[in-house]
C-alpha cells in the first residue's frame, strides 16, 4: 500500500482512500526516515516547515537531530508559537530523541538561549548517554506495545530525569532510567525506532491520531 508523501523530493503516490494526515517537522534531523515509516504504515505524510502547514495535519512527528538547532530554526521560521498552540489544542505529537527534548517542560542542560515547546510534564537531560561514538542498542520491555521486547537504538539521546504527575513512563532501562513517556496526545522516546524497522511506536502514535480524527 502506498500513500502520498507531499514534498518536492519525496513522493509515494496516492491511495484511493488516504490514511490520517501526519506531518513530520522537517527543519533538521532524520525527518525523511520518519516520513517513510509513516507512509509505509498507511499515513498521508507531509513535511512541515511553515506555520500554515500545521492546519493541514492530524498529527505531527518531531524527529531526532540537534534540539538546539531545531529550536532556533522553529523560532526563525515563526513555528514556535503555532507549534505550542497546536500542542495545547490537542494535536497528537510524537518526539524522538531531540523531539523528546523539545516536548519536555524542563531541559536541565539546555544551551544558552535554548527553549523547548513544552507540553510533556517531564524533566530531561540532553546527551545523557554521551557522545555519538558511545551510541548503543538494547532491548526494552514495553507492555503498552505487547509482549515482544522493543529493540532500541540510542544515539546521543536524552534521558527523562523525572516524570510529573501528568505523564506516564512507558519504558525504562535496566538501571531504572526512563526512556519513553506519554501524556494524553503526546508521546516521546529517547531512542530512534525509525531507523531499526521497529514500527510499533509509530503504530501506537497513529492510533492516537486516528482516535482524535474520529471524534
Amino acid at each position: 500500500m502506498t500513500t502520498n508523501l507531499r514534498s518536492g523530493s519525496l513522493d509515494a503516490g496516492r491511495t484511493a482512500q488516504a490514511g490520517p494526515r501526519v506531518g513530520v517537522l522537517a527543519l533538521q534531523g532524520d525527518f525523511r526516515e520518519h516520513a517513510h515509516v509513516l507512509a509505509k504504515l498507511g499515513a498521508e505524510v507531509s513535511l512541515v516547515r511553515r506555520p500554515e502547514e500545521l492546519a493541514e495535519i492530524d498529527g505531527l512527528v518531531i524527529p531526532g537531530g540537534e534540539s538546539s538547532v531545531m529550536d532556533k530554526l522553529a523560532r526563525t521560521f515563526g513555528l514556535q508559537a503555532p507549534l505550542q498552540q497546536a500542542i495545547s489544542a490537542g494535536l497528537p505529537v510524537y518526539g524522538t530523541c531531540a523531539g523528546l527534548i523539545l516536548l519536555a517542560d524542563t531541559v536541565l542542560d539546555a544551551i544558552a538561549g535554548q527553549e523547548s515547546l513544552g507540553g510533556l510534564d517531564v524533566v530531561v537531560r540532553r546527551n545523557a548517554f554521551g557522545s555519538q561514538n558511545q551510541s548503543f542498542e538494547t532491548d526494552l520491555d514495553i507492555p503498552a506495545l505487547g509482549d515482544e521486547p522493543v529493540h532500541a537504538v540510542f544515539i546521543r539521546g536524552p534521558v527523562v530525569e523525572s516524570v510529573g504527575e501528568a505523564a506516564t513512563p512507558l519504558a525504562t532501562l535496566a538501571d531504572g532510567r526512563v526512556v519513553a513517556v506519554e501524556q494524553g496526545n503526546l508521546l516521546g522516546t529517547s531512542f530512534h525506532p525509525e531507523i531499526t524497522g521497529e514500527y510499533r511506536f509509530h503504530e501506537y502514535f497513529l492510533a492516537k491520531v486516528r482516535s482524535r480524527v474520529r471524534r
